[in-house]
């Protein structure tokens, strides 16, 4: 049993680190049909290798000097703030209705990196914190970045909706057991001038949080953690998530996001079909 969560970790960690934030999304899918768990078994083991691989990815990414760190600690703090929301949501829903939710979450994301892919393909080279340039960006935002520093000019309708965005967060991890990169990224970009850069070692910093929060509300709750089989998933997490960061270099792009979004479709499919009971 601990090699097969050893295996699955890896698969997970090594999406992660070739696609960037929003690869750990495959993460309870897997558990569920590795390991036959129900998506409330699977949520805080899932949670657990998110932070772990998210905290691999958000620390190299520090050493670039690209994490808007104060933007991170205020959706980590509402989005742990929400966490148990969504957790009690979970709770009270239906297994089926569970899992017709994450399938429906899967294709919404997988529609989007398709259209990603599509639409700016020079966007799927960046999605692992690397450096590179941006192109011109003439948006108007309700953030704005300090020509001096390249930090974040705070005001209130800025902090007003960075704060939602962790709620939004912290609400999926609690109730799916998601990272939610795929939120806080596009997030980031549609409110700040954030570089897709920032904006993913931002989401990896943010991640790694709101998921070790949601983690630890979970337990203080009274929710079993099954470590024999969590620790060795959240090891391949670690050690898929390297491998993924050295090979990402090579062959992210427009072609690898596509496939990574088809198999989230395919994900998808297997959950839903099973979930309304066709097989």
């Amino acid at each position: 049993m601990a090699e097969a969560g050893v295996a699955m970790g890896l698969l997970v960690g090594l999406v992660l680190g070739l696609t960037g934030a929003g690869g750990s999304i495959l993460a309870v899918p897997l558990l569920m049909a590795g390991l036959g768990w129900s998506l409330t078994q699977a949520v805080p083991v899932s949670l657990l290798a998110v932070t772990a691989a998210a905290s691999f990815g958000a620390v190299v990414a520090w050493r670039s000097g690209i994490v808007r760190y104060r933007a991170a600690l205020l959706m980590a703090t509402a989005g742990v703030l929400a966490a148990p929301q969504g957790l009690a949501l979970a709770e009270k829903l239906p297994a089926q209705t569970l899992a017709l939710l994450f399938a429906g979450l899967l294709v919404v994301v997988a529609v989007r990196l398709l259209l990603q892919a599509c639409l700016h393909p020079q966007e799927t080279t960046a999605l692992r914190a690397a450096l590179g340039e941006d192109p011109a960006d003439n948006r108007q935002p309700a953030c704005e970045i300090s020509t001096q520093t390249g930090r974040i000019v705070w005001t209130q309708p800025c902090m007003w909706v960075i704060s939602l965005t962790g709620a939004l967060t912290g609400l999926l991890s609690g109730l799916l057991g998601v990272g939610g990169g795929f939120v806080v990224v596009p997030a980031l970009r549609a409110v700040t001038r954030l570089s897709i850069h920032a904006a993913v070692a931002t989401s990896l910093m943010t991640i790694a949080l709101t998921s070790f929060g949601t983690v630890v509300v979970s337990v203080w709750q009274g929710r079993h953690l099954p470590l024999q089989l969590a620790l060795p998933f959240v090891l391949g997490a670690v050690l898929g998530m390297a491998a993924g960061r050295r090979l990402a270099p090579g062959i992210a792009g427009p072609l690898l996001q596509q496939g990574f979004a088809t198999l989230m479709l395919l994900a998808a499919a297997g959950m839903g079909t099973h979930a309304v009971g066709w097989i």
